[in-house]
C-alpha cells in the first residue's frame, strides 16, 4: 500500500449496519501535524493525480465517478476547487445538484444523475447526488409528494428499498468500468456554526447563506440519522464510503486527494501502445518531417 492508501484506509467504509458516526472525529488530522505538513501531501498527490488523469484520459476504458455528500458548510465547493486544481479540465465534469426541476420530478430519482455519468477516460464530479433522496427526502418525507409516486409504492421500507436500489445502480455503473468512490465531508455541529457566523459577519460571503441553511441546522440529529444509514448499508467494495473529516479544510482535502490518487493507482493505467502497423505508420511520418527541417 503507498502513502495514499495509507493515507485514507482509516477513512474508507466498506460495509457496516451498525456504523456511529460518533466512532469519526471531525476534528482528526491523522498523524499530520499542521497546515503545512499537509500541503507537501496535498501537492503530492495533484501532481500525482494529473499524471494519472492524463492516462485515464488516454485510455479511454475506464470512467471514474466522485460523490460529495455533507451537511451545509462542510466544504464540498472548496475541497473539488482546490483538490481537482491540477486536472485537465477536458477530462473532467462537474455537476451540483440543486433541488429538482419540474422535468427531473416527471422522471424517476436516479435519472437526472445517471445521463450526467462520466463518460470514458474522464472523471465526473457530483457536488451531491441522488443520495439526497435518502437524506433531504427521509428528512423532510412531504417531499416524496412532489415526486408523484404510486402510493401503494411508498412505505415503511421505501428506505431500504432505495438503498438497495442505490447499491444495484452502482454495481451496474461498476460492471461497466465507471469507478465508484463517495466522500461524506464529515462536519461537526460546532464548526458549521462557526462558519455560518463567518459567512454573516463577511459581506463578501453573504451569497453563501440562506435562512433555509439556519433551518436545517435545526434538524442536525435527524440527519446525522439517515446520513449513518445511508452510509452503512450503501458502503460496498466496489463502491466505498470514505467519512472524511472536515473541520479542518486543509485536511478534509489532503485526505480527499490521497483517495483519488490511490483509486486511479489501482487502475493499473498506462499509455495505449500502438501496433506494428501503426509504428511503421508514425515512423513514416517521422521521416518526412525531419526531411523538412
Amino acid at each position: 500500500m503507498g502513502w495514499a492508501g495509507r493515507l485514507v484506509e482509516p477513512y474508507r467504509v466498506v460495509g457496516g449496519k451498525n456504523l456511529r458516526l460518533k466512532d469519526f472525529d471531525p476534528g482528526d488530522t491523522g498523524k499530520l501535524r499542521s497546515k503545512e505538513h499537509a500541503r507537501v501531501f496535498l501537492e503530492r498527490g495533484i501532481v500525482r493525480m494529473a499524471e494519472l488523469q492524463d492516462m485515464l484520459y488516454a485510455g479511454d476504458q475506464w470512467g471514474v465517478l466522485l460523490i460529495f455528500q455533507g451537511m451545509d458548510a462542510a466544504g464540498k465547493d472548496g475541497v473539488i476547487k482546490h483538490v481537482m486544481s491540477g486536472i485537465n479540465p477536458q477530462g473532467c465534469q462537474v455537476y451540483s445538484f440543486k433541488t429538482p426541476s419540474a422535468e427531473e420530478l416527471d422522471h424517476d430519482y436516479l435519472w437526472r444523475t445517471h445521463h450526467r455519468g462520466p463518460e470514458r477516460g474522464r472523471i465526473g464530479i457530483f457536488n451531491r447526488s441522488y443520495y439526497e433522496e435518502v437524506l433531504v427526502v427521509r428528512v423532510h418525507p412531504e417531499l416524496l409528494k412532489g415526486e408523484r409516486i404510486p402510493s401503494p409504492l411508498v412505505t415503511k421500507k421505501i428506505w431500504r428499498e432505495r438503498f438497495q436500489d442505490m447499491i444495484a445502480f452502482e454495481r451496474y455503473l461498476s460492471r461497466n468500468g465507471i469507478v465508484i468512490r463517495k466522500f461524506f465531508l464529515n462536519l461537526s455541529k460546532k464548526e458549521q456554526e462557526r462558519r455560518f457566523l463567518d459567512r454573516l459577519r463577511q459581506p463578501e460571503k453573504n451569497w453563501k447563506f440562506s435562512a433555509a441553511d439556519a433551518r436545517e441546522r435545526e434538524r442536525w440529529d435527524d440527519y446525522m440519522v439517515a446520513y449513518e444509514d445511508m452510509i452503512g448499508s450503501t458502503a460496498t467494495e466496489d463502491s466505498p464510503w470514505y467519512v472524511v473529516p472536515a473541520d479542518n479544510k486543509w485536511f478534509t482535502r489532503t485526505v480527499v486527494a490521497a483517495a483519488i490518487v490511490d483509486t486511479l493507482e489501482d487502475l493499473d493505467l498506462s499509455y495505449p501502445k500502438v501496433d506494428a502497423q501503426k509504428r511503421k505508420e508514425l515512423q513514416a511520418v517521422q521521416r518526412v518531417l525531419e526531411r523538412k527541417k
